[in-house]
């Protein structure tokens, strides 16, 4: 007992002593404007409808591959069953055209039609943002673009700055290559420059023009990007000016980023060439869940003393202790309980299981992974913008009072994982208005939640698992059902 005690004390003391010191930097954060960061606005892009990618085209495109056996389309039927999308993401217009040139559409392969891919969603966005905020481009201090495949010259920066012509001494930057979690880099990048200059506004740019990076081999680590990747993008005001907290939707609380330098983490996911020379992005699927998991446990480390009462982390600290010393042996696992200081979960929607596995491992319920869950059906992966959409079905669905606390989580090539924390500083979407109008999910809400498990690809690729297709010459079954499409 005494050893108990002696441990609850050694514990208590530096927890007390941090929580006390977290409560000075708080006030003494607030003190300085400059140091603030707030959200004034977000758009995130919804593409034209006929890019709508329903199960008869994604067949179409599968079947288009003739590098594909029947052991391959097997694998990728059961693949896109368990992914969770529906049949209204968007993809591509490149993929869909199917890469042919004419005299109007040139090949998806060409620098020309990745620049309109990556234009249509950053200046539509863009566009929507000035127009809905009142800030007009010639007010923009700071510009971080992000993209997790892409990289050009000028760069993508560069193409905004001459589009709106903003001012000769904004602060531009185009970050590439950095994976899934390129929105919150942006973030935490746009929020060190924002302390270094008052009252300033900066917009970060998340988009992915993933069409002239499709997959056209049949390496089966390599192939897996093209069933989950989307078509989309987000545009972010922000603003350490002090006179917009009220105005202000969401104000930053926390960002933690944490890179695993190990080799196994490295090479989760590489662009590389197959061995007929065709470029794409390896999926090592197998040390994924190992790695994601690492680093998430390490990024918690550090977020979650800045974000829960003082009181969850010792008792988490006392318990864990007590189950070391085998003083208690506890009935379920051990963990701590998120929701005493976290009410909604911005989770990456990279797949099903993925969801699956926030759920298990944060200790979370059906409705807290709901809105990635939704979005995962309804819009897909977009990558690193992929969050923003996961914000705007919570917007949509009236959720997010003032004073909550919204946590985002993302996790990508490097190995990285990258954490942050909003509060929100109004009732979003009372009563409607502006803001409902241009939300994307504004046409479609009411449909939602709806059953994910119920999924069109399974009943029209069936056919390609029947014992039958073992007896029949492929090349020529796949001409046949190619020409019903």
């Amino acid at each position: 007992m005494e050893l108990i005690l002696a441990t609850i004390v050694t514990l208590s003391l530096p927890v007390v002593l941090y929580s006390m010191f977290q409560l000075l930097s708080k006030f003494v954060h607030h003190l300085y404007s400059n140091q603030n960061c707030y959200m004034l606005a977000y758009q995130c892009y919804k593409p034209p409808d006929e890019l709508k990618l329903s199960t008869a085209t994604a067949l179409k495109i599968l079947l288009r591959n003739q590098n594909l056996n029947l052991e391959d389309h097997r694998y990728l039927q059961k693949s896109m069953v368990g992914l969770g999308l529906g049949e209204e993401t968007y993809c591509p217009r490149s993929i869909l055209e199917g890469g042919r040139k004419t005299t109007t559409t040139p090949s998806p392969t060409t620098l020309e039609v990745a620049l309109q891919e990556m234009d249509d969603i950053v200046f539509d966005t863009l566009d929507r943002l000035f127009a809905k905020s009142g800030i007009s481009p010639s007010q923009i201090d700071i510009l971080v673009t992000t993209t997790s495949l892409s990289a050009h010259t000028p760069s993508l920066s560069g193409r905004i700055v001459n589009r709106y012509k903003m001012k000769q001494g904004i602060k531009s930057y185009s970050l590439a290559g950095m994976g899934c979690t390129s929105s919150i880099i942006g973030i935490d990048m746009a929020r060190n420059l924002l302390n270094t200059q008052p009252n300033a506004f900066a917009i970060v740019v998340s988009a992915e023009a993933f069409g002239s990076h499709f997959y056209r081999g049949s390496d089966r680590s390599m192939i897996l990007p093209n069933l989950f990747y989307r078509t989309g993008g987000t545009s972010i005001l922000l603003t350490n000016n002090s006179n917009y907290r009220d105005r202000a939707m969401l104000e930053l609380v926390a960002l933690v980023r944490t890179h695993d330098p190990s080799d196994e983490s490295y090479n989760c996911f590489l662009k590389v060439e197959d061995d007929h020379g065709l470029a794409g992005f390896h999926v090592g699927a197998l040390t994924m869940e190992k790695v994601a998991r690492k680093c998430l446990m390490e990024n918690f480390r550090v977020l979650l003393p800045k974000v829960l009462p003082f009181w969850e982390t010792l008792r988490f600290a006392v318990l864990l202790m007590l189950s070391r010393l085998g003083r208690r042996r506890p009935r379920r696992k051990l963990m701590i309980d998120m929701k005493v200081g976290i009410h909604h979960f911005c989770l990456q929607p990279t797949t099903r299981a993925t969801i699956d596995g926030f759920r298990t491992g944060l200790g979370l319920e059906e409705r807290d992974v709901e809105p990635s869950r939704m979005t995962l059906h309804r819009f897909g992966f977009t990558s690193g913008s992929s969050l923003w959409y996961v914000l705007g079905y919570m917007e949509a669905k009236r959720r997010l009072k003032k004073g909550e606390k919204v946590l985002m989580v993302t996790m990508g090539a490097g190995y990285m994982c990258n954490t942050c924390v909003w509060k929100v500083n109004r009732d979003l979407l009372q009563g409607g208005g502006e803001e409902e109008d241009d939300d994307v999910w504004r046409d479609c809400i009411d449909r939602y939640p709806q059953p994910t498990e119920v999924n069109s690809f399974a009943a029209r690729l069936d056919w390609v698992q029947e014992d039958c297709m073992n007896f029949v010459r492929y090349d020529d079954y796949i001409r046949t059902e190619f020409s019903k499409l």
